[in-house]
């Protein structure tokens, strides 16, 4: 077939593709010719299989506007079908898709990961889940491609395709069941953030399929960080040379089946931790969450049926597809190349360097991290999901709020990390702080390049850290074990129209602080001093943001840790923008203050002082054009650091 002196694009059909008409098959059994070239609203699925059960198929209409599948079969030309051979099956699609039907199926599905994230934070045990909300929730396609994301966390769910599809190649999941796997070297990002996945299955009557085994539809999953997760550290976050020091690492495992929960699985984990009470808790309220988001997905199936809503599915990824590459087509073609540096493993003083190059050509970009560090002796090494996550965001950042998180999003964009270095790492290198750390400096290179591309839309670096603060020890109130994780916000950099903001988390992390009230209830602490780090932010036209000053007293012996960065490398301007202040950590101890490394353990005795004071933002534009005096701020970015609904709404507060 040839039109207008072009061979129509052929390609393998996607199952949701081949499944139209109402018929699932494998993938790999059909394949696709698109007559957009014809300029015709159609496509031609040709399918090639030796299941006669497709030669009889039914035609569905999906909708007002909507012209029905049409299904024939055809001999293969110049030869007769015998019994058994493989024959074309030809379904010729007329579906027009409806800019305000795709509109609405993307809502759907987004409010369906939405409601999954709230429902977890209110059933969840630990303030690390329900008050910081270190959660993330997404939908995914029968394929097990993403199609909705919460606003949540971007370091999870740019990486968490990788732990469905290590689920659905490990597992055979049913109807009912739920995997759970934490493995950073089976899509896992690190040992703390345990991912849920569950199936979700439409029933039809046996009567009317007899030899037909139903295929799931979506698939629901979850990921949230849990205070601990054993190891050798209290929460499961200290220094570490390798994964076995980190804690208890779960491959793809059924923790249900058939709806019950499996307490030989559910028994050994809880047999691992500290604090098993808080675990299993959390843990239920992710299964939780996994029901809710089944029960919504089945009553949308209920409300416009499997194929309509298969078509959908399939046109959210060419449409989020087509997005991500108009807007790669409005950066120059070229390559731009960009480095910045990690303050150090935690064993060395070495800086760790991290390199990229990004080149664009034709709506397409090609993200290579060659020259990147060799993987680490400390826990900074980032899995390969983690790199793609942080690749997913940025480029992520290029589009507008409207469009949809969908696997299509990377579909134009290759990542290449080589293998056993800081971007990829293999085991048993340690990762807990490539998760936190390594993926917020992945995040500034990345942007460091682009603004080469893009000078009037990057930002300066901002924080470029998660400032992780993790101890544990005895509750003399109840002389139970407890454990305690946090990361704590910083400075934004400055945008090309406007300051950066202060007191907020940014880029990889989307969580919320601890309050004050919740943390010195549920911990033996007393928080000494709570404030915005006056003047931290980087000078320049717009000034970056201020970070944190963070002052906690312990009211018992702990044993603690802390994984940050930019205490050496400070946030860079852009533009001829100053960099902001590197950040600080301090152990006060009677006559005496310790000063700590961007990564270390520590002994803390009762009554002594931990004080972080975290990095502010870099600046925007040329030193001393329109610029302020130190510790002025444009209006607009006072109004924002301020307002209830900032990340920052606590920060302002000081005691």
């Amino acid at each position: 077939m040839v039109c207008e002196g072009k061979e129509p694009l052929t390609r393998p059909a996607t199952a949701g593709e081949s499944a139209v008409a109402g018929h699932p098959l494998p993938k790999g059994e059909g394949y696709i010719t698109d007559l957009g070239t014809c300029r015709v609203s159609r496509k031609l699925l040709i399918i090639r299989s030796k299941n006669s059960d497709f030669a009889n198929c039914e035609t569905a209409p999906l909708g007002e506007g909507q012209d029905p599948v049409r299904c024939g079969t055809e001999e293969p030309q110049g030869q007769a079908n015998q019994s058994g051979a493989p024959h074309d099956l030809w379904l010729f699609t007329m579906i027009r898709i409806d800019p305000a039907e795709l509109e609405i199926f993307k809502n759907l599905f987004h409010s369906v990961a939405e409601e999954m994230g709230a429902a977890l934070r209110r059933s969840a045990f630990s303030p690390n889940i329900k008050e910081r909300r270190d959660y993330s929730c997404a939908v995914f396609d029968g394929e097990g491609r993403v199609v909705a994301m919460g606003d949540h966390m971007p370091v999870h769910l740019g990486s968490m395709p990788m732990s469905v599809a290590a689920a659905l190649e490990a597992l055979e999941l049913e109807p009912g069941d739920i995997a759970m796997l934490n493995d950073p070297y089976a899509g896992g990002t690190h040992l703390p953030d345990i991912t849920l996945v569950m199936p979700v299955v439409r029933p039809h009557k046996a009567a009317a399929h007899p030899r037909r085994k139903p295929q799931p539809v979506f698939y629901v999953a979850n990921r949230a960080h849990h205070s601990d997760i054993g190891g050798a550290q209290p929460a499961s976050m200290g220094l570490s040379e390798d994964i076995y020091q980190e804690g208890l690492r779960i491959p793809p495992v059924a923790l249900v089946r058939r709806g019950a929960v499996q307490r030989d699985v559910l028994a050994l984990l809880l047999a691992n931790v500290r604090t098993p009470v808080e675990r299993e808790g959390d843990l239920m309220a992710q299964v939780a969450a996994c029901r809710l988001g089944e029960r919504r997905l089945l009553e949308l199936l209920e409300a416009y049926g499997v194929p309509k809503i298969r078509f959908y599915l399939e046109s959210l990824q060419g449409y989020s597809a087509r997005l991500m590459r108009e807007a790669i087509l409005q950066i120059p073609d070229g390559t731009y190349a960009a480095q910045d540096f990690l303050d150090d493993d935690g064993f060395s003083d070495n800086p760790v360097p991290l390199r990229v190059s990004i080149r664009i050509r034709r709506g397409q970009a090609t993200v290579d991290f060659a020259g990147s560090s060799p993987a680490c002796r400390g826990s900074v090494n980032a899995v390969l999901g983690i790199t793609t996550s942080a690749v997913f965001y940025v480029f992520r950042c290029l589009l507008g709020e409207e469009v949809p998180a969908c696997a299509g999003l990377m579909e134009p964009i290759k990542v290449r990390a080589p293998g056993g270095s800081v971007v990829n790492a293999k085991p048993p290198a340690a990762v807990a702080a490539g998760n936190v750390e390594t993926s917020q400096r992945i995040v500034d290179v990345l942007l460091r390049a682009l603004a080469k591309a893009l000078p009037g839309r990057i930002p300066a670096a901002s924080s470029g850290t998660m400032n992780n603060l993790s101890f544990g020890g005895a509750d003399p109130r109840t002389g139970e074990p407890f454990a305690y994780y946090e990361t704590i916000g910083g400075g934004m950099g400055a945008r090309p129209t406007a300051d950066g903001l202060s007191g907020v988390h940014t880029h990889m992390t989307n969580s919320l602080n601890t309050p004050i009230e919740a943390f010195e209830s549920a911990y033996p602490v007393r928080v000494r001093r709570y404030s915005l780090r006056r003047g931290s932010g980087g000078e320049g036209r717009f000034r970056g943001g201020d970070g944190i000053i963070r002052e906690v007293e312990f009211l018992t012996d702990v044993r603690g840790s802390i994984l940050s960065e930019r205490r050496r490398f400070q946030p860079y301007g852009l533009a001829g923008g100053k960099p902001g202040k590197a950040g600080k950590n301090e152990l006060i101890l009677p006559g005496r203050i310790l000063k700590l490394p961007s990564k270390a353990a520590f002994n803390a005795p009762q009554g002594s002082i931990l004080r972080i004071a975290t990095p502010g933002g870099g600046g925007w534009g040329t030193a001393g054009f329109g610029i302020r005096e130190p510790g002025v701020r444009s209006q607009e970015s006072e109004v924002r650091s301020q307002e209830p609904g900032a990340r920052s709404r606590e920060s302002e507060g000081g005691r």
